[in-house]
């Protein structure tokens, strides 16, 4: 699959449950993926799923504006680059964010997220 359909598959999937199901997520992590969100660490995909869904806000929407995909390594990695808008249920304006994976291939053919920054941008 060509890496940019690959990356933007994987984006639609991310937000898609992000937004609808966010504990769904825990199987695109493994116990040696990190996240860092807003400078915070947390590393396994359990603990990163709690993470998640106890962010303060239950219901939200991602509106993704940029994906830039490189390839990563030998392994055959990928590294994914995403901005756009998150907008919070009862929130008037909505909050720019930036976010990177960094996707690794799975001895099964699909990928999993290795190490995911996400970050809000103010300003």
């Amino acid at each position: 699959m060509d890496p940019n359909e690959l990356a933007k598959a994987f984006v639609e999937h991310y937000y898609s449950t992000f937004d609808t199901n966010r504990a769904g997520l825990g199987n695109l992590y493994q116990e040696g993926s990190m996240l860092t969100f807003e400078g915070i660490k947390t590393q396994g995909s359990q603990n990163i799923v709690a993470k998640l869904t106890s962010l303060p806000f239950q219901q939200c929407q991602h509106t993704i504006t940029t994906t830039d995909c490189q390839p990563s390594g030998p392994a055959g990695g990928m590294i994914v680059v995403v901005s756009g808008h998150l907008q919070l249920a009862g929130e008037q304006h909505a909050l720019k964010f930036g976010q990177m994976f960094h996707l690794m291939p799975t001895p099964q053919g699909s990928f999993y997220v290795f190490n995911d920054i996400f970050r809000l941008n103010y300003g």
